[in-house]
């Protein structure tokens, strides 16, 4: 598996975290992944093999050529169907909204086709994507289209922004409370903020930047025993923890491996 992560330019900084591409022809090694919310969407283009989607019903779909993905809520499984040949732009939270004419929140645990976002304009990109003969050259052409639709370079919300870092600094132990008065905000002009711009609300918001931590911890082995993680981590008790990690990856963290989640760190990864 090549697993190659690009820095955006300048000018997308502020919007992108990064450009991310997979290639990987072993198929032997297929298997479902599942992938686990982060707070970030993704701009996706396979010009390899596609994915297939499961459902918890156990139906299943294959995911379009190209597609943004929003904010998963809970955990979803994808599985290739052949060779892997996948570049990506990962947005930071709040950073795809300006490049966008619908709500973030219509795209809420959906993959929806790039053709259907932005018609022929997102047609001739995917055709440019599927012609190229080098992932430089395709992530050119993704950032081309991207300063194409950004008006305005300084199209962001900074209130909204800083909330969303002090977030992360606080690993996602901060309550809405108390980061409305932390910031001296009006806690429902946040809940407003966030659910335009970044498409959860800031409880969400803490609670998967919360698990992220704690998977981490996990992978890492960095730590005693379940209860100690939970309370370094700011949940109210083990049983807390539990239930939270169920929801959000499907499993309980006794069972947790770190194959569970192969392709977690590259489909949604808080680093």
């Amino acid at each position: 598996m090549n697993y190659q992560v690009y820095t955006p330019s300048l000018q997308l900084q502020p919007f992108v975290k990064c450009f991310w591409t997979l290639e990987d022809e072993n198929n032997e090694e297929r298997s479902r992944q599942r992938v686990v919310p982060d707070g970030c969407m993704e701009m996706i283009f396979h010009y390899g093999d596609l994915y297939r989607q499961y459902f918890e019903d156990g139906s299943s779909i294959i995911q379009p050529r190209s597609f943004i993905f929003g904010q998963i809520t809970k955990y979803i499984e994808i599985e290739p169907t052949g060779s892997s040949g996948i570049v990506a732009a990962r947005f930071l939270p709040g950073g795809l909204a300006p490049f966008l004419d619908i709500p973030v929140a219509a795209l809420e645990d959906k993959a929806v086709s790039i053709i259907n976002l932005f018609g022929e304009k997102g047609r001739m990109l995917e055709e440019n994507i599927l012609a190229g003969t080098g992932n430089p050259q395709r992530i050119k052409w993704i950032e081309e289209f991207l300063l194409s639709r950004l008006a305005d370079p300084k199209a962001i919300d900074f209130v909204t922004k800083a909330c969303v870092d002090v977030i992360f600094e606080s690993q996602g132990q901060l309550g809405a409370g108390e980061l409305a008065g932390k910031m001296n905000i009006n806690r429902r002009s946040i809940e407003r903020r966030f659910t335009s711009i970044i498409g959860m609300s800031p409880k969400q918001l803490s609670r998967v930047i919360r698990l992220q931590t704690a998977l981490k911890m996990l992978e890492q082995k960095k730590f005693r025993t379940l209860t100690s993680l939970a309370y370094e981590n700011g949940y109210y008790d083990q049983a807390h923890f539990i239930k939270d990690f169920k929801e959000f990856t499907g499993i309980s963290p006794k069972s947790f491996f770190a194959g569970n989640l192969r392709l977690a760190a590259i489909f949604a990864s808080a680093e």
